[in-house]
Formats: structure tokens, sequence, C-alpha cells
């Protein structure tokens, strides 16, 4: 079987990677932008070839590569603070409907990363039925950038042609390289072991306190097992959910990371930076994954603490999966 994996050198892409030689899988393609850090993340994996993403664009609109059985689709631009919509529309949007139709096209499989980021306040729940992704209203234009996509082939009648992965927060290995997008855990640790303590967003709303905003935090591997579940299982079609389907607060996440260190726990609320819009925040996610269960996943998620436990073994010798 002939795999392309766009996104192979970044977080979740080199994991999966990973999670794909482990099946089998070696007969793939890599696509991405190299950086030395990314570089690591791939060393003692099997692939065949790595080609720059707009090299492959380019491959693709002049007919010059042949269509593999799978195409899983990892790679965008994921800063959330990220405002430029030209930018995002082309990396986001505009990449991902030329490559889906580019293997849909030849009746190829088409798997694809969405994000949490589409549900923006969740005033409309967390659902993934369709019916419920036409009435969502991202906050940011990362979020409206992957919304744009799910709409696309929700309005064209694609969407049971293809699998797509509206991915929470995910942390883990492999991260290293995105700085400011990483993880909350990888910054907690790297705060708190250089000044002692860790500083979190003031709580702008009178029923929620500071550090008691929530996300569904789910650790790597976990979504590593999602991915593959769907890659084995080619008849389930649709977006689903890839969330543990608990919140927890930052305040839990922050207090696991001090326990690990065996740290008294110092946590200073701070005011958020201008660079954040504080009226396109989100403060709770939490993935309903009523969905995922249904389609037959039904592999316990790693809860938090264990998850920060096993990551923080990483961190603490800079080792990549």
């Amino acid at each position: 079987m002939r795999i392309i994996l766009t996104g192979g050198m970044g977080f979740i892409g080199s994991c999966l990677l990973k999670g794909l030689n482990e099946d089998g899988y070696t007969n793939i393609l890599l696509v991405d932008s190299p950086t030395p850090e990314k570089k690591k993340n791939i060393i003692g994996k099997k692939f065949n070839d790595l080609i720059e993403r707009e090299k492959f664009l380019c491959l693709i609109e002049g007919g010059k590569i042949e269509p593999p059985d799978i195409l899983i689709h990892l790679g965008a631009c994921t800063s959330t603070i990220n405002n430029d919509y030209q930018y995002m529309f082309f990396n986001n949007y505009h990449y991902s409907r030329t490559i889906a139709k580019w293997v849909l096209s030849v009746n190829k499989r088409f798997l694809y990363a969405s994000s949490a980021a589409t549900y923006g306040n969740g005033e409309n729940g967390f659902s993934d039925e369709d019916e419920n992704t036409k009435k969502l209203r991202p906050l940011n234009v990362y979020g409206f950038s992957k919304h744009l996509f799910d709409l696309w082939l929700i309005t064209n009648g694609l969407v049971d042609e293809v699998t797509g992965f509206k991915f929470f927060n995910v942390y883990g290995p492999n991260e290293y390289h995105k700085d400011e997008m990483r993880s909350v855990v990888a910054k907690a640790y790297d705060e708190i072991k250089k000044i002692g303590k860790k500083k979190l967003f003031k709580s702008y709303r009178d029923d929620i306190e500071d550090g008691e905003q929530k996300r569904d935090f789910i650790y790597v591997e976990d979504v590593v097992d999602v991915i593959m579940f769907f890659v084995e299982h080619p008849e389930k079609k649709g977006i689903y959910n890839v969330g543990t389907g608990k919140a927890r607060s930052f305040n839990d996440l922050v207090k696991a990371v001090f326990n690990y260190l065996k740290l008294p726990i110092s946590i200073e609320y701070v005011d958020m930076p201008r660079t954040i819009d504080k009226n396109k925040y989100q403060y709770f996610t939490q993935a309903d994954i009523r969905k995922l269960k249904k389609a037959g996943f039904t592999k316990k998620f790693t809860e938090l603490e264990e998850g920060i436990n096993k990551y923080l073994v990483y961190l603490e010798g800079k080792l990549y999966i």
C-alpha cells in the first residue's frame, strides 16, 4: 500500500509515521517543509522519500505524481494567532481542497486534520455531526480556515467519502519545533524549571475562576491510535472529534507538572497579552466522542496526569518518539 503523509515531519505527523511503521507500512512519501529541528522527528523511521510541500502541490497540478492508495493530510499552518487571512486561506483551505480533489477523483482514500478551533466559543456545543458543523462560528483565522474546508466537503457531498479528525488539545513528544505553538504542558515544564512558577491567564468571566478555563487535553499516542483505527477501517467515513471527552482545567494541568517535578505549586494569574483578543478566547472545550465510539473505537484514553508523567520523561531528556 502506498501512502502519502503531509506534515510527516511535524508533531502529530511524525508520531503517526512511527505508528504506521509499527503496523508494517513503510511505502510512505512524506510531504513537509524541512527544518533542522523537525528532521530529528523522523530519525530511525521508515519512508521512501520526502518532498517539499510547495513542490508537491506543483507536481499534483502538473500531473507529474501518481495518487497514493491513502493520503493522510496533516500538513497545515496551526498558529492560532496568525491573522493573515490570505496566507491561512491558501495553506489550510486551498491546499487541502486541491489535494482532496486529486485523490478523490481517482477513488483513493483521503484522511485529514480539522480542529476543535472550529467550535468557537462552544455556543453550539461540541457535536461533530454534520448538521451541527454547519452552525459553527470559529473565533480565529485558523479555526475559520479549517472550518471552511469542513464545510466545503459537506456542501459538495464529499464528507461520506473522506475521514476527518477534529483534534482537540494534543500534547506529547516531537513538538519541540513548534515554539509558541507548543502545548501548555511543554511550556509549563520550561517555565517552572526556569523560574519555579507558572503564569496562567486570568479569567475575564465572572462564572469561571482564574485557571479554571478548561480544555480537552489528549496525549499524542492516543491521537495516533485513533488515526490508525481509521486507516485499518476504510469503510468508516465522516468527520470525527479526537479528544478524550473529558475537559480538564489549566490549574489541573499545571499542578500535575509541579507534582511530577516534586516542587511546591506556585501559580501566578496574569493579564492576557494584546496579541490575544479576550473576546475570541475559548474558555471551554470538550469533545463529544459518541460518534467516534459508535464507529467502533473503544480504546480508553490516557488520563491527563498519566499522560503528563509520560511526556515529561521525554522532555527531561529531550527524547523523540
